[in-house]
């Protein structure tokens, strides 16, 4: 079951792609993103604040965006505290899955539960 989500994950991650190539240059505009606190919670972190984690994090989530430019991408990746499928679906296209020790734990911090990768 995890796998097929993953599987979906990243099907729709191609999608994006897809649509992307698509759409008008005006559309693939993201609007900035602050790593403050508020948009820490913004997101639905309920753990420990820590801007270096968060902004790792993010960074992952950006780099999802910079390979496909989907607009929303951004903000779908970092949805439920970086425990969105997007965001393992981005971990997957961008080859991250030997830091998913590490990822767990920085998303365990800021989530402030065990994340459900």
């Amino acid at each position: 079951m995890n796998q097929q989500i993953r599987i979906l994950a990243s099907l729709m991650v191609a999608s994006a792609l897809a649509s992307c190539l698509l759409a008008s240059p005006a559309s693939r505009m993201m609007a900035g993103h602050p790593l403050s606190k508020r948009s820490f919670f913004d997101i639905q972190c309920k753990g420990v604040y820590d801007k270096s984690i968060f902004a790792r994090l993010d960074r992952i989530c950006e780099d999802c965006y910079n390979l496909f430019r989907e607009a929303q991408l951004h903000s779908l990746c970092r949805r439920d505290c970086f425990t969105s499928d997007y965001f393992k679906g981005c971990i997957d296209v961008l080859l991250l899955q030997d830091e998913m020790e590490n990822i767990q734990t920085w998303i365990k911090q800021l989530h402030g539960a065990d994340p459900k990768l």
